[in-house]
């Protein structure tokens, strides 16, 4: 029996903010996965380690959390006064699939890096010292984000002394900002799809809810921690080890889903774990975060936590910090009511590795709020460099 020897194919192992992914230029792919499609599916699959029944990708290049399980391809930009089209793919870890209908906001944070590194950015425009802004093109759902790269002797900084909870190691960094992110919706929708700021949001077998669902940054429902009998300052044990747990989170999100209009049976979430997110929201309490670092209430505005892919997420999201500022943003929201109301431009939250500050800047027209700009801070580098190697019947 003869054997063909595995794919052999130019990669990037980076970290993003607080997630980590395998990035390639889209002229690297093998030809069949340079369009989208079952070919380009399976072979991310295959690269990450999926699907894995046993939850650990042990065979690939991914860590079995969803901040770990992702894959970007980057691409000359087909939008005018842009650098690079950032495409994004969240790789289920034991199912068949790839969900594409949304954006990594920690990722975006090492595209920029990757850009300049890939000899996207003209030479031109690489300051000796100082900064880049890499505009970017997220492709997955039509926003411009510009990251302001830090440069040292004409090349890509990556060390330096930013901390960044939910990161080990400082780094250098990076300021991302996210322009209209406000997503306009799959059908031509609004920030609030719903046309309200709070709702009531009917969760079959489960009840009722409070909820304050936004497009802004990716599709989140946000409900009351209080509500679910939780306090907001809950760590991933709390609620990944109840099964019973997640289950009713997982309800209340699919019921969002629909209510946003973003699916139309409950089935349909299945293969759409990425978007919407659901997070609840508490006043500012302290506690401890997963590190061991104490959080005092006078140091927050409000407690967030946020599932991802089906758990806690072991920090929180870019894009779901984008809605957190934006919600928090706008008065009469549950995000802003429970971070003590009032008009604000920057938030300050509380999650499971510690907190983080975003400045969001909304505006109301015509009785319909819109946010024009979201900025935050984060960090990134490249973790190993080279090829990722596959076998070529990775679509069996």
């Amino acid at each position: 029996m003869s054997h063909v020897p595995q794919l052999r194919i130019p990669a990037t192992y980076m970290r993003g903010g607080t997630s980590k992914g395998v990035f390639f230029r889209l002229q690297d792919l093998p030809i069949e996965a340079q369009t989208p499609g079952a070919a380009r599916d399976a072979l991310l699959m295959r690269v990450i380690g999926s699907p894995d029944p046993y939850g650990k990708h042990t065979d690939g290049m991914g860590g079995a959390t969803s901040s770990t399980s992702k894959c970007v391809i980057i691409a000359p930009a087909s939008v005018p006064d842009h650098d690079v089209d950032y495409l994004y793919g969240q790789v289920s870890i034991d199912s068949a699939f790839v969900d594409w209908s949304g954006n990594c906001g920690n990722l975006s944070t090492a595209v920029g890096p990757f850009a300049i590194a890939s000899g996207f950015v003209p030479a031109d425009r690489i300051a000796q010292d100082g900064t880049v802004c890499v505009r970017v093109w997220q492709a997955n759902i039509g926003k411009t984000i510009l990251v302001h790269v830090p440069v040292s002797n004409g090349q890509v900084q990556e060390t330096g002394d930013f901390e960044l909870d939910g990161v080990t190691f400082p780094a250098a960094e990076i300021v991302l900002e996210f322009i209209d992110p406000s997503d306009d919706g799959e059908s031509g929708g609004q920030m609030f799809p719903t046309g309200n700021r709070v709702d009531d949001l009917d969760v079959p077998g489960v009840g009722t809810f409070k909820a304050t669902m936004i497009t802004a940054g990716i599709p989140t429902v946000f409900v009351n921690a209080a509500d679910l009998g939780y306090d907001g300052t809950e760590l991933q044990p709390a609620i990944n080890e109840n099964k019973a747990a997640l289950a009713k989170l997982e309800a209340i999100r699919v019921a969002g889903a629909m209510r946003m209009g973003l699916i139309k049976t409950a089935e349909e979430a299945v293969s759409r774990q990425h978007t919407p997110k659901l997070a609840f929201v508490a006043p500012p309490t302290a506690y401890q975060s997963s590190s061991g670092k104490p959080i005092a209430a006078s140091a927050i505005d409000v407690n967030v936590r946020a599932m991802s892919m089906g758990k806690l997420h072991h920090a929180m999201m870019g894009t779901a910090s984008v809605a957190i500022a934006t919600a928090a943003a706008v008065p009469g929201t549950l995000v802003n009511s429970a971070a003590g109301g009032g008009s604000r431009e920057c938030i300050c939250f509380g999650h499971p590795s510690g907190t983080l500050s975003v400045g969001a800047s909304v505006q109301q027209v015509d009785d319909r709020w819109t946010v024009t700009r979201a900025v935050m801070s984060r960090s990134a580098r490249v973790l190993m460099e080279g090829w990722v190697r596959v076998p070529s019947n990775s679509d069996s």
